[in-house]
């Protein structure tokens, strides 16, 4: 008695051929393409789930961004006033 494979039960092998992604300039078929479907998926769930994860913390994330940012770039009108002119000038 001979053994099958997990192909023959399944029968996969009419999915896997007629498996085709494209993406601009990327095609892919068969196999491939089904690999690459399925990490899309695992990774568009990752992301979910840190976005998730991270939403709590969004607000104060964004006020200290802010504040950071006032503080290496403080108002410094002295700056302003050699840029107005043009360079050289």
């Amino acid at each position: 008695m001979a053994t099958r494979s997990y192909l023959d039960i399944l029968d996969v092998r009419p999915l896997a051929k007629t498996s085709r992604l494209r993406y601009g300039p990327l095609e892919t078929r068969g196999v491939p393409a089904i690999l690459f479907g399925v990490a899309a998926i695992v990774l568009a769930a990752g992301a979910s789930a840190t976005l998730r994860k991270g939403a709590t913390m969004l607000p104060e994330t964004l006020r200290e961004a802010r504040l950071f940012w006032t503080t290496i770039r403080p108002a410094r009108p002295e700056l302003r006033d050699d840029f107005s002119n043009g360079p050289g000038r």
